[in-house]
């Protein structure tokens, strides 16, 4: 246990990838404020200099070049202000990749001690071993008669005390307690997925109680492309009890003494399976991701096509929460197969969230492309052809309205069609961001239900009527799906848990569902791949971190 009591500035900062000089500017302001408030150490998050995950920009030898000058700048404050710890890419020399993933002590004005990242994530969205070289040792920083135990993110997810079984044959936990450290700080990029807040807070609880030792973690927070960082940094006494968390899905600081003994609230244990516990976390996130995909991609504005439906609903509530409803437009664009009720529906929605909205009948365009087409369609019946037409000519007049209005499209597709294949390619797959493309349909339905909590923004129309692509007669969802319930269970064990077929059938499905179901995951792998970005809220979403060959014969 550390001797002398410390103050410990927690900086969870929103930082954005490769802007070094606006980062710069959070931490400095963070630093003074550490200053201000009498911390002895002000601890930044996981490659904050840089911003989280940098990917193939650690390539340029230019953005190493701007990390080194910043981090020093940085680290020119401890002159005649707190110590700081600070994530830092750090290059290197000889055989190996050219870079480790570092964390930097500055005190004095001088860099008095270096750690780096020993356990490189390899799995899901993580690739850090095509950039960074794994640390060979690791040591305690020794700093004012401090033993610090600095880790970084990965470097304790690996407690034996915890996990029944292990990524890594070595725990840089252990390691640096037994070389004396008193106190553990990490600094994480950890992303978010439903039910980690709790997770990771208990994880490390139980680290920091095996080992008598109090434990610190400052994670980032904001959206960096489809990953969402939560931030709910926080600290932890020698006995694993929660002393202090920040809030999650926002920037905080606070001040954290070793040794205090508080009380703060408990991060919620959220499951899966309980729909209402995950709105709650899931929105925010939603919103979040959004906001920064957003803004940090140049855009001001966004627009959506309003087919009356859930999906583009919720779509269009959360950035309406994330940017205002004066930065949102929406877009009926109904067909000779719309129905009354959802246009009416679409505009009942813009009316409510107080957006902009347009109403623009596609039967003149349709047409004109069956007419052109008819010599080539002549004697075939009507099937998918004409009903993905209608998709792709809404996608058509989307995209042109986003051209000149200069505003960023989204997708409006949720988890359950993506995985089955139920959207249309250049159709209303189109758009820069896929805001839902990660939330099963069942969500989709609680988050509604979220939503409307305080207010009926989302017509109670919208929510009660059979989910349909109206793109013929009388479509319903269920003529090409089983229930969601049933679809989204599925997709869940094969998806997110990998199980295999028996296992799944042993819930109890129809295996000739499940046999389908799995058939259609595997024939869309090409579809998905061409799908916008999404953002990532359950532990396996369709893109970066799951990556399945178009061109295979799967098991």
């Amino acid at each position: 246990m550390t001797q002398t009591p410390m103050r410990i500035a927690l900086a969870q900062l929103n930082t954005t990838v490769g802007d070094f000089s606006g980062n710069l500017a959070l931490m400095k302001h963070a630093h003074a404020r550490a200053a201000a408030e009498s911390a002895d150490l002000c601890v930044f998050s996981e490659l904050a200099i840089c911003g989280y995950p940098p990917r193939d920009l650690l390539h340029h030898h230019d953005f190493i070049a701007q990390n080194t000058r910043a981090v020093e700048e940085l680290g020119a404050l401890t002159r005649s202000g707190p110590a700081m710890l600070v994530g830092f890419l750090e290059p290197r020399e000889g055989e190996g990749a050219p870079l480790y993933n570092s964390a930097a002590l500055y005190a004095q004005g001088e860099r008095v001690g270096v750690y780096r990242k020993a356990l490189l994530p390899t799995y899901d969205v993580f690739d850090e071993d095509r950039y960074f070289e794994p640390a060979d040792e690791v040591h305690p920083i020794e700093w004012e008669g401090h033993k610090l135990g600095v880790t970084i993110c990965e470097d304790v997810w690996n407690d034996s005390g915890f996990w029944t079984r292990r990524r890594y044959d070595f725990d840089p936990v252990e390691s640096l307690v037994e070389q004396g450290a008193e106190i553990l700080i990490n600094l994480s990029a950890s992303p978010y997925t439903i039910g980690k807040v709790e997770l990771r807070s208990r994880m490390m609880g139980t680290s920091a109680a095996r080992h008598g030792l109090p434990l610190i973690c400052v994670n980032q927070v904001g959206g960096n492309d489809e990953l969402i960082f939560d931030g709910s940094s926080f600290a932890v006494d020698r006995t694993g009890a929660l002393q202090l968390m920040l809030p999650s899905f926002e920037e905080g600081f606070a001040v954290w003494e070793s040794g205090q003994s508080v009380a703060p609230a408990q991060p919620p244990v959220v499951t899966p399976g309980d729909l209402d516990a995950c709105s709650a976390q899931a929105w925010p996130a939603l919103v979040l991701g959004l906001r920064d995909y957003v803004h940090k991609c140049g855009f001001d504005t966004v627009l959506l096509g309003l087919s009356g439906g859930i999906d583009s609903a919720l779509t269009a509530a959360l950035a309406v929460e994330a940017l205002g409803a004066d930065k949102v437009a929406g877009f009926a664009l109904p067909s000779r197969y719309s129905s009354d009720h959802s246009r009416s529906d679409a505009e009942d929605l813009a009316t409510r969230l107080g957006i902009e909205f347009h109403e623009l009948a596609i039967e003149a365009p349709y047409a004109a492309c069956l007419e052109v087409l008819e010599p080539l369609f002549q004697g075939l019946p009507m099937d998918v052809a004409e009903e993905n037409l209608q998709a792709r000519i809404r996608g058509v007049l989307l995209m042109a309205l986003s051209n000149k209005r200069g505003s960023l499209l989204l997708a409006t597709g949720n988890k359950s069609e993506l995985a089955v294949g139920y959207c249309t390619l250049y159709g209303d797959m189109s758009g820069g961001l896929a805001v839902l493309s990660d939330v099963p349909k069942t969500l989709v339905y609680a988050l509604a239900r979220y939503c409307n909590a305080e207010r009926e923004l989302i017509p109670r129309s919208t929510i009660d009527k059979p989910p349909s692509a109206e793109l013929r007669p009388d479509q319903k969802d269920t003529d090409s799906l089983p229930e969601y319930e049933i679809l989204d269970r599925i997709l869940e064990l094969y998806v997110e848990e990998r199980a295999p077929l028996e296992r799944i059938q042993d819930e109890g499905f129809d295996p000739r569902v499940v046999a389908e179901i799995i058939r259609l995951i595997q024939r869309n792998e090409y579809k998905r791949r061409q799908a916008a970005p999404g953002l990532k809220i359950t532990s396996k979403a369709f893109g970066l971190g799951r990556r399945y060959p178009v061109a295979a014969r799967h098991p």
